[in-house]
């Protein structure tokens, strides 16, 4: 099992679970596809683009039963980040954990599998 990692805002994620799918957060919809990083790329993403956000979590998928819909494009650093083009069934998350935020601005990162 491959697992990517999503931050996703906590209302945005309940609002999901209501209707039992993710379609994306505001910049997600804005982009065309769902927005992923790898474990090793969660704490770069938190630093980029949520410093200083409080309310977040960070959603554990199983990126195996994704398909084709799952890309790896060349992003921030001309590393590859994973992309999900359509909505995400939440049967492939496999766990959602709180990310709390330091009064510093960053936010503890939980132990994450590869």
């Amino acid at each position: 099992m491959r697992t990517i990692y999503k931050i996703c805002p906590a209302s945005v994620w309940r609002e999901a679970e209501r209707h039992g799918v993710f379609r994306g957060s505001a910049d997600d919809l804005r982009d065309g596809f769902i927005h992923f990083s790898t474990a090793s790329q969660v704490e770069g993403t938190a630093r980029k683009h949520f410093g200083g956000q409080t309310g977040l979590f960070l959603i554990a998928i199983d990126a195996g039963g994704l398909g084709d819909a799952l890309r790896w494009e060349v992003s921030r650093g001309g590393e590859l980040f994973p992309h999900l083009y359509g909505e995400l069934d939440l049967g492939h998350v496999t766990a959602v954990l709180d990310m709390r935020a330091r009064s510093d601005g960053t936010h503890d990162i939980p132990e994450l599998a590869p």
